[in-house]
């Protein structure tokens, strides 16, 4: 009884997590991670997410690769890689809490700020992407926390929700396979992990297609706010987390 209640309970968080993730374009990692270190442990959790954040990511892409902003997408891609091993080397710089505080903060106020005052400057030079990317890479390579920089950087350049998710998904497939060898090789693909990827992979492809149905009948105005107010919603998770 306890198997299926826990295999139950791994699956409706992942749907949860994977239809966020496929309606907004990002934000999975940071629902998903904490709900499941409580059912699995963080040891099955952390690449039991990743491998679900690749499929999300594959998934998405597949039909929706056209909509990917290229230039900003391997621009983002390039400096992320620059950056992960300058936030490793820097690791023991700053403790995660600080920083994660910090980082949230900085969300909340931005979201809360577009809410009611949505004056911030529309970025035309795609240049600035190379900024954001090694912005992404140090605080990825540091604290797993690479997200949130690129999130900022669409929303900046003003991108459709379509092209938002696709190209979210872009930067987010090739990062993501980084961290799956990772893992792989530090043998934390496991029995356990395995099987209940398997077991979620139908539910994953199931909330990334009820997903992909909401991102495309939310206007452009109503889904900017959406996507301030669960920017609010990440920063209170990486305060608490």
């Amino acid at each position: 009884m306890e198997f299926f209640s826990t295999t139950f309970l791994v699956l409706l968080i992942l749907f949860l997590s994977t239809f966020i993730r496929s309606a907004l374009g990002f934000g999975d990692a940071l629902i998903a991670m904490p709900l499941l270190a409580l059912v699995v442990g963080l040891q099955v959790a952390t690449p039991l997410v990743a491998m679900g954040a690749s499929t999300i990511a594959f998934t998405i892409l597949l039909k929706s690769w056209r909509k990917v902003e290229i230039k900003a997408a391997w621009r983002l891609v390039l400096s992320t890689w620059i950056g992960i091993p300058i936030g490793i080397y820097f690791l023991k710089a700053a403790p995660e809490p600080l920083v994660n505080s910090l980082l949230g903060i900085l969300l909340i106020g931005f979201g809360s700020y577009n809410l009611f005052v949505p004056t911030l400057p529309r970025l035309l030079n795609e240049k600035w992407a190379y900024l954001t990317g090694l912005i992404a890479g140090i605080l990825g390579g540091a604290y797993n926390t690479n997200g949130p920089p690129v999130v900022v950087y669409g929303i900046l350049r003003r991108w459709d929700p379509e092209k938002f998710r696709a190209t979210l998904q872009g930067y987010f497939l090739p990062t993501g396979f980084a961290i799956l060898i990772t893992h792989g090789l530090a043998g934390m693909w496991t029995s356990e992990v395995i099987r209940l990827y398997g077991y979620s992979l139908p539910i994953i492809i199931g909330a990334v297609l009820v997903g992909e149905k909401v991102n495309q009948i939310i206007p452009q105005g109503k889904f900017d706010k959406i996507v301030y107010g669960f920017l609010v919603v990440i920063g209170f998770f990486l305060i608490i987390r």
